[in-house]
């Protein structure tokens, strides 16, 4: 009988690879209100920063982002809403208004042009 030597990389490995694509699994996102998971899988909070300026713990509970303890979170709610009323009112499904259109880089949209 002969004796084969495994290394203790190669054991550790094994398992790891197996359990690979279970671990590569996103957790479904929670508490969504108003998004879909498609809308985060897209993208769509970092276009929320950038339209803002911000960065995530602007509306959202550092270490539980589903937490509804912010009031940033609930406006952020209504004005995503709002931007999807708008939307649908156009017949060609296309996106005319996003939260840029009016925030452009600031957590308080302009509501008249600056003065000259």
């Amino acid at each position: 009988m002969e004796f084969v030597y495994h290394s203790p990389m190669r054991l550790f490995l094994l398992p790891v690879l197996l359990l690979l694509p279970v671990l590569a699994q996103q957790p479904e996102p929670k508490n969504l209100k108003i998004l879909k998971p498609e809308d985060l899988r897209a993208g769509i909070m970092r276009k929320f920063t950038v339209a803002l300026g911000q960065g995530c713990a602007f509306c959202h509970v550092q270490g539980d982002f589903a937490a509804d303890d912010k009031p940033e979170k609930a406006t952020a709610r209504k004005m995503i809403q709002m931007v999807h009323d708008i939307n649908a009112n156009f017949p060609d499904g296309k996106e005319h208004v996003t939260c840029y259109t009016c925030h452009r880089g600031a957590t308080e949209p302009l509501t008249a042009p600056p003065a000259n």
